[in-house]
């Protein structure tokens, strides 16, 4: 079919690396920006000073405090003719955060790196120095609408090696494309 077409032809020149809090965005963020040589952006230098001081109290965002941060984001998207592609962190927990960051750039894929809510709160309970409460990860999981179903998203378990993750991302945008399910080896059990 002709969507089916368009999946294939589908490039992105910008990828967001979300999931919960805990799950690897920034590490594995960063290793694709650098395999990939384009900019990383850390989606959490975006909110607005009062949402951080939420997130410390252990005070979990609504939507209207989330509505600036991700037309910011969104912006960040935004194709520029001659420059390097995008790897954006963010969560993106609802379909229309991530649909909000889509309308930025329609070329944009997403990596979705999954992982179970006792991994992810040992991840953020470990994490020193950073803002956000252990106390939201409960309140991130009942969030959370999986993007599996939705086109140009790859699944990964975020438990397997930053290089593994990075590796992988490479191999969706620069080999089989997008239309390509991963293999249960990148997926996991927990993705």
């Amino acid at each position: 079919t002709h969507k089916d077409s368009a999946i294939l032809n589908f490039r992105p020149n910008a990828i967001v690396v979300m999931g919960v809090s805990g799950c690897g965005k920034s590490s594995v963020g960063e290793a694709c920006a650098q395999a990939l040589g384009w900019m990383l952006h850390e989606g959490d230098a975006y909110h607005a000073p009062q949402s951080i001081a939420k997130m410390r109290a252990g005070v979990p965002l609504t939507d209207a405090d989330r509505a600036g941060w991700l037309d910011r984001l969104a912006a960040l998207l935004e194709p520029r003719p001659g420059a390097a592609g995008v790897v954006l962190t963010c969560s993106a927990l609802r379909r229309k955060y991530r649909e909000r960051l889509r309308a930025g750039n329609p070329r944009v894929g997403f990596v979705f790196l999954g992982l179970d809510y006792g991994q992810a709160l040992g991840r953020v309970q470990s994490r020193a120095g950073h803002f956000f409460s252990p106390a939201l990860v409960a309140d991130q999981f009942a969030t959370l609408e999986s993007p599996e179903d939705e086109p140009g998203v790859l699944m990964l378990d975020a438990t397997r090696p930053v290089a593994e993750l990075a590796q992988a991302v490479v191999h969706w945008l620069h080999g089989d494309g997008l239309a390509a399910r991963p293999s249960s080896s990148l997926t996991g059990d927990n993705a």
